[in-house]
């Protein structure tokens, strides 16, 4: 089957998307839940009097809408016209909360019926005990819907229709809302209703209504056509391809497929595959599915295509699981600020999986997409550190105990096995996400790490620059003892640049192109790295690199400044580079990304976490170091 990529949005498009948002009008059915988080303390814990067992004392509380609910409250909060709502809760304290925290965001409840014989309103009760959640407690598993109960809902809901652009059908709960009689009378309703638009997210009844169109999870779909995966078991990319398929012709209508971080596929007409999007730092992906679908729905409420709705979908899910212990939500203003096109993750499969690796006949060079490199190439933007210079090679090595100290503070001597191994984890995988952006940013999250953790009193926490300061002073200790044999002559600029780097400057400045260096470390230090190493003279003055500004990327900044030169269409615009940041930001304006995936301790072969990353970054080409630089100029169509 053909995978096409969805249409894409521009800025524009997407700034008046979300501002169509304000007349749209939507319904939402399902099983409306409560979400309850009780924060426990044990330093207020006491024995019992009755019992003698130790208490727990819960600091703070915090109720969400969950379920249905959650869908209702990102459709709020992403600005929605009007939002309908149909279900039914119970005549307890929960019911009244939901009801209260539903009004807040001004929603009508009048079809939200409460159910007073054989009905609690749902609701999940999360004890958090030192930051991580225990045993929940859930209300609502032996619910029991009247007949007649859901005749009065479905007779609402009809009094309705015509009022809404879209109706979200959601279950959640298999002893819910979505009896059998319930299934059968809604389903029935869609038949009657076949140019209105309905979209379905079922956790138990995928197939119970059909002329819907379906999301559904990777796993859950490859089960409708047996193939069984165990839960969190990754479900193969064909599998989903085919379900859709089948899906499709089943349900007449669009079907979503969500795959986690791999991304969204959805098919209509055509089979579309979005991607996942790049995640830095801890994520809580609880209710990232009710914010794809409401972000989507709310996209097709205001006639935007399927997978173009899907894709606004996923950013707004991108942006709440970051928000941690929360359903979260997100606003038009974090989704454009996020952009119509965020840091997508490409070719998963592909980077994953090195056994798929495919070399161009007599060459090291795998060539990941279809895309040709320029005819002329005009101007070739360099990242410094791993792809020219090897100056700062082992600065991995420097900046993970700096920040295991960073984090744990106080407690580094004392902290038990298992916590310092979370700590470990968490920073190895920050460090291995965040490579290639500005060091100032990868301290920013590093100060974020430090109090989530809590081993550090919240005076005691730095700011970036602080932290900042703390590891640049041992990185310069390392670079400056290695320029100092530069100059001593105990070593040469072959020691620390990677193999060929620096012919290949050379080639393409007698070529006539424009050579520009873009980094993620302070501006003078790279200005002074590349006069030690002599070759600061062919940028001819375009050597950028970090001011001590967040909001300042020079890689961004500078693709922006070429882009302003040469026109939008990047016709003669090369990044070569061996970081995430300037491969994303290249395929995000059209221009080739060459991914230098070097080992810098060799300066020569093969790095194959570099290579995953730069796949995953959009690279169009992936070459271990530039040995083979004739090769890579016949390549580029440059004369050597």
């Amino acid at each position: 089957m053909s995978v096409l990529e969805f249409e894409r949005l521009t800025q524009p498009e997407l700034a008046k998307i979300l501002a169509d948002f304000r007349g749209a009008r939507v319904g939402v059915i399902g099983d409306f839940a409560l979400d309850v988080y009780w924060f426990v303390d044990p330093s207020a814990s006491e024995p019992s009097l009755e019992t003698g067992l130790p208490t727990r004392p819960v600091d703070t509380q915090r109720c969400e809408l969950g379920g249905a609910g959650n869908v209702v409250n990102n459709l709020a909060d992403l600005g929605c016209g009007l939002v309908e709502i149909f279900g039914v809760i119970g005549d307890d304290p929960w019911g009244r909360e939901m009801r209260r925290l539903l009004e807040t965001q001004q929603i009508n409840t009048d079809a939200l019926l409460v159910e007073k014989q054989n009905w609690a309103t749902p609701a999940f009760v999360k004890p958090h005990l030192g930051g991580e959640e225990t045993h929940r407690l859930d209300f609502g598993n032996f619910n029991k819907l009247p007949d007649a109960t859901v005749e009065v809902l479905i007779e609402r809901l009809r009094a309705r229709i015509d009022e809404l652009d879209i109706l979200i059908i959601n279950q959640q709960i298999k002893q819910g809302l979505h009896t059998a009689y319930l299934r059968e009378r809604l389903a029935a309703f869609v038949r009657e209703n076949p140019i209105r638009r309905f979209i379905v997210d079922s956790r138990d009844y995928s197939d119970a209504y059909p002329y819907a169109m379906l999301k559904i999870n990777g796993r859950e779909a490859a089960r409708q056509i047996g193939a069984d995966y165990p839960l969190g078991a990754l479900v193969l990319k064909e599998h989903v391809l085919e379900a859709g398929r089948v899906l499709r012709d089943r349900m007449e209508r669009p079907v979503l497929i969500t795959r986690g971080a791999r991304g969204v596929v959805v098919c209509d007409d055509k089979t579309h595959e979005i991607p996942g999007i790049q995640m830095i730092g801890k994520i809580d992906p609880v209710g990232a599915g009710d914010a794809l679908l409401a972000g989507t729905a709310l996209a097709m409420a205001v006639g935007v295509e399927p997978a173009t709705a899907a894709a606004l979908g996923n950013i707004v899910a991108s942006i709440t699981v970051k928000k941690l212990h929360q359903c979260g939500t997100a606003t038009p203003e974090e989704v454009l600020a996020v952009g119509a096109q965020p840091d997508y993750v490409y070719r998963p499969e592909l980077a994953e999986d090195v056994r798929q690796v495919q070399l161009i006949d007599d060459t090291e060079f795998e060539k990941v997409s279809d895309r040709e490199p320029p005819a002329r190439v005009s101007h070739v933007i360099f990242d410094h550190d791993g792809t020219i210079s090897s100056l700062r090679e082992g600065w991995e090595r420097i900046m993970e105990p700096m920040m295991i100290h960073a984090v744990l503070g106080p407690q580094y001597e004392s902290a038990d096995d298992s916590l310092y191994h979370r700590v470990l984890t968490r920073v190895r995988d920050y460090i291995d996400k965040s490579t290639g952006i500005q060091t100032l940013v990868q301290m920013r999250g590093l100060s974020d790490m430090v109090r989530e953790f809590g081993c550090v009193p919240e005076k005691e926490i730095l700011d970036e620059h602080g932290y900042k300061k703390i590891y640049n002073e041992e990185l310069m200790r390392l670079v400056r003892r290695r320029v100092d044999k530069l100059r001593r002559g105990e070593l040469n600029v072959a020691d620390y640049t990677v193999k060929n780097a620096v012919l290949l400057l050379r080639t393409l400045n007698r070529a006539g192109a424009k050579l520009y260096l873009a980094s993620g470390t302070d501006q003078t230090d790279v200005v002074a790295e590349a006069e030690a190493l002599g070759y600061a003279d062919l940028f001819d003055g375009r050597i950028y690199g970090a001011v001590g500004d967040v909001d300042k990327d020079a890689k961004r900044m500078v693709l922006d400044r070429i882009l302003n030169e040469i026109g939008t269409e990047a016709d003669g615009l090369v990044a070569i580079g061996d970081g995430p940041v300037e491969i994303r930001e290249t395929h995000k304006r059209g221009g080739y990304a060459i991914g230098v995936a070097s080992d810098e301790l060799r300066r020569f072969g093969l790095n194959e976490a570099k290579r995953t990353r730069l796949i995953h970054a959009g690279a169009d080409l992936i070459i271990p170091d530039y040995s083979q630089l004739d090769a890579l100029l016949r390549w580029l169509h440059i004369e050597a």
